[in-house]
């Protein structure tokens, strides 16, 4: 069995504009399921342990941005990862397949520090229409970890909380997928035991998206009406005829 802990670094949307480019690029795909992903994957870095927990292998991979170009201030901020740091990467398809070829065909389980990155890699697979099926077993590290540090009753635990109070060695910034991914192993290595099942991620279905409702302008319909007989109508007719104009709309006389 071996183990391979992995993050996650995203960047999205930071102008109107970018929301177009995606809309095309997702017609382009001749798909009309496919979703329009609102965090995009950027950095994938992770570790790979063998069954006693020794370090086997890492990966540490930027992504070459296709929907977002634009690296969001907030992401830039926080990760420092920058447009010219990825500009000249391979894009998530190619980064993808590497990372196929570390995970490896062995009995692997993979592990995450809570379910929001296997939600974003799920929809960003799902985007480029590639195999989601490798990543429906894991362990949730961060739930594992909430519980053995005695969190407050629903919440989690942060994994710079965590890390600190296992008095686990800060060596890099957090933040950074590789780093993170290094991180969360420690601490996987520090609470394991044999309770710590896998779980299988269900993703929830899309919301479904509603048309606006319709308002009829009924005053418009009666005074075409009127215009028809050239009269005024009377309390009942104009009675009748929103009451047929509604019958029609609901098809219950179709035949």
């Amino acid at each position: 069995m071996y183990y391979v802990i992995y993050d996650l670094e995203f960047n999205q949307k930071s102008s109107a504009s970018e929301n177009s480019d995606v809309i095309k690029l997702s017609e382009s795909n001749n798909d009309t399921n496919t979703p329009i992903i609102p965090f995009e994957i950027i950095q994938i870095g992770a570790i790979k342990l063998d069954n006693n927990f020794q370090e086997v292998s890492t990966f540490n991979s930027l992504v070459k941005p296709t929907l977002y170009k634009t690296i969001h201030p907030y992401v830039e901020n926080l990760t420092k990862i920058t447009y010219d740091k990825v500009s000249s990467c391979k894009n998530f398809i190619n980064v993808h397949k590497a990372f196929l070829e570390f995970i490896g065909n062995d009995d692997v389980l993979l592990c995450v520090w809570g379910v929001g990155d296997i939600k974003e890699l799920y929809r960003n697979l799902g985007f480029y229409n590639l195999s989601t099926s490798y990543i429906s077993k894991y362990i949730d590290i961060q739930k594992y970890a909430s519980k053995y540090l005695k969190a407050p009753k629903n919440s989690r635990i942060g994994l710079r909380n965590a890390v600190e109070i296992l008095n686990i060695p800060i060596y890099g910034e957090f933040h950074d997928a590789l780093n993170d991914a290094y991180y969360t192993s420690e601490i996987f290595k520090r609470i394991y035991n044999k309770y710590m099942k896998p779980e299988t991620y269900v993703p929830l279905p899309s919301k479904r998206t509603t048309e606006p409702k319709e308002v009829i302008d009924t005053e418009a319909l009666l005074k075409q009406f009127e215009k028809m007989y050239n009269r005024e109508l009377t309390k009942d007719e104009k009675s009748m005829i929103k009451v047929a104009y509604m019958m029609g709309k609901t098809k219950q006389f179709l035949k």
